[in-house]
């Protein structure tokens, strides 16, 4: 008889598989390193094991203990997989802008997850770093595998990983990509294929627009489990010969196109390594082998990346070729103003006043950068009838900061999404803020959509 004592002995020697579609007129070879055949569904059950083991091995975890992880989804399956042979509970703490469908796998492994908010900075006390902390410091027995800094990470990657790459391609291989999240992956892999072809290999990282791996300062960006607002000291500085920036609509558009033309449902993020990988083969040769590593399968992203309705409510995807959108209506407007009339948090009752008047404006939103910006830095918003009451009540002094008597933020619509649904929004709100390729490209109003309905 075959069988494995565990799912656990299922994790890694994943396959590679060429892509053929995608790649289409391209000299090189581009194989696809096809993480989501873990038993957990990810390239992060391989790092899981060993974290959980070296913890074991240095008596940091004991018998009925508590593992305590911030995780975007991935880490936390394969670590409550792990947890669950092993017998310790898990709680994991999550940012909000993962996705319910991947919460409520972690929930179905047994695990507690706790939900935080994603724009805040890292040591914001409500950030998700911040809230794993503090819960392994308070639960009896805890321990915190720390994926960032966990050694176990990039070396997992680099006893694993790495080797069968080399083995499955006969040390064929001639560039390896893969998008940098917490850099163990990348760091192992790419440390063990440069030492096995002595510096030949060239390692490529693909980072979402905004991260700071591409020079970013760490903006929200929607794409989950890649980029950092910070450096994880799992991250060799050393590794990556070239680091490749991919904006969301460029993954989104991949990852759908995998399922597509490869039948490779697969996540957001292996759409991203993807567009860097048909780079680098633009410019190899036609003996070069392009290794990309697609960390996860597209399952827990159905309600998001492959829902059209989720697609064009944040303005990657228009839902009809003929009925007039709300991007129209935002073009209509023409050059009458910026594109984004804004205030700032910090700028004072007078000001957010005399930009209104100036500009003819009732509402503003309030944003934390200046334009272009992105979703997670809108930080809310100030209107006239609000700021007259407060004044008129004392409630509100001119010198007050604006982000004392903001409100919400304004309602979204997607660029893509037809006229009807930015009027059935207005019927609640007196101002939307568009969304283009995921970010806010302006503000219309209900005086906006009948100056364009009046000339259509």
């Amino acid at each position: 008889m075959r069988y494995y004592e565990s799912v656990v002995d299922l994790i890694g020697n994943t396959p590679l598989v060429r892509l053929r579609n995608v790649t289409s007129g391209l000299p090189a070879t581009v194989l696809a390193k096809v993480e989501y055949l873990n038993p957990g569904g990810s390239v992060k059950d391989r790092i899981a094991l060993r974290m959980v083991e070296e913890a074991e091995k240095s008596g940091l975890l004991k018998p009925g203990g508590t593992i305590v992880e911030p995780t975007s989804g991935n880490t936390g399956v394969g670590l409550a997989l792990v947890a669950q042979l092993k017998g310790y509970r898990c709680v994991f703490v999550c940012p909000d802008k993962v996705s319910e469908d991947k919460q409520n796998v972690l929930r179905a492994y047994g695990a507690e997850v706790v939900v935080c908010p994603t724009a805040v900075a890292p040591d914001d006390p409500r950030s998700y770093y911040s809230v794993s902390d503090r819960l392994a410091r308070e639960i009896p027995g805890a321990w915190k595998p720390n994926q960032y800094a966990n050694p176990a990470n990039p070396r997992s990657h680099y006893e694993t990983t790495g080797p069968e790459i080399w083995e499955q391609t006969e040390g064929r291989v001639t560039h390896f990509v893969a998008g940098v999240g917490t850099g163990g992956t990348i760091s192992g892999t790419g440390r063990y294929l440069k030492e096995a072809s002595g510096g030949r290999v060239r390692v490529i990282g693909a980072d979402p627009e905004g991260s700071v791996y591409s020079g970013g300062t760490g903006r929200p960006y929607l794409v989950e489990g890649v980029g950092e607002d910070f450096w994880p000291e799992t991250y060799d500085r050393t590794i990556c010969d070239e680091i490749i920036e991919v904006t969301d609509r460029e993954s989104f558009e991949m990852t759908r196109r995998l399922a597509r033309e490869e039948g490779l449902l697969v996540g957001g993020s292996c759409g991203m390594a993807v567009v860097a990988a048909l780079r680098v083969a633009a410019s190899a040769g036609p003996d070069d082998v392009v290794v990309v590593l697609l960390p996860d399968g597209g399952r827990g992203y159905l309600s998001k990346i492959f829902n059209d309705d989720w697609m064009a409510r944040y303005g990657f995807l228009r839902t009809s070729e003929t009925a007039p959108t709300v991007a129209d209506v935002l073009d209509r407007k023409g050059g009458q103003m910026p594109e984004l009339v804004h205030v700032h948090p910090t700028e004072t009752v007078r000001d957010a006043i005399d930009i209104m008047r100036e500009y003819g404006v009732s509402q503003l939103p309030v944003l934390k950068a200046e334009p272009p910006v992105m979703t997670g830095e809108i930080a809310g918003s100030v209107a006239e009838r609000d700021l007259l009451d407060a004044l008129f009540t004392g409630q509100a002094q001119l010198h007050d900061t604006i982000e004392r008597h903001m409100g919400p933020p304004l309602p979204m619509v997607g660029g893509g999404q037809p006229v009807s649904e930015a009027v059935a929004l207005l019927e609640k709100a007196d101002a939307a803020i568009v969304l283009v390729d995921g970010k806010p490209r302006g503000v219309i109003t209900r005086q906006d959509l009948l100056t364009y309905l009046g000339t259509h």
